[in-house]
């Protein structure tokens, strides 16, 4: 029998707890959650599990199992945005309104309301991505590489 810690990183995917949430299996992330596996974990993807699953409309029911679970939604992704910005650019409404009330406000977005946050994010992804958020991207994959690299994982 296999056994790993529960915020093991497994190559390419970051955690076990991110395997289990790419794999859609509920019952896993329940045992590694209950295992003592990190929910508020950044992994290699530059994003935790509940970043991952914002946007996903087909991913709502893993979000509240997160959220329930202690996923801090106020944690940004390796380029800076929240779970709630994730959902609100890919229109996904019922994770909107689960995030608004556990979302601290973000200052640039001038209309804090559930249709004010969707109509910011529509806007702002139709700009394209500057340089300088590519340029942070390569910076933080280097590094996490290094890191790994260090502690031969």
């Amino acid at each position: 029998m296999f056994f790993f810690q529960a915020n093991t990183s497994v190559t390419s995917l970051g955690s076990a707890l991110m395997g289990a949430l790419l794999c859609r299996s509920l019952k896993c992330m329940k045992l590694l959650i209950k295992g003592g596996a990190d929910v508020n974990r950044m992994t290699s993807l530059l994003m935790t599990p509940l970043v991952f699953t914002a946007g996903r409309k087909d991913y709502t029911n893993f979000m509240q199992f997160l959220l329930k679970a202690g996923a801090d939604p106020n944690i940004p992704d390796g380029f800076g945005r929240l779970p709630i910005e994730h959902a609100a650019r890919r229109d996904c409404m019922e994770q909107v309104e689960m995030l608004f009330p556990l979302t601290s406000a973000i200052p640039s977005i001038p209309n804090w309301s559930i249709d004010g946050i969707i109509s910011y994010e529509k806007f702002e992804s139709a700009k394209p991505l500057d340089q300088r958020h590519l340029e942070r991207a390569k910076a933080i994959f280097k590094s996490q590489a290094d890191y790994a690299f260090r502690l031969k994982d």
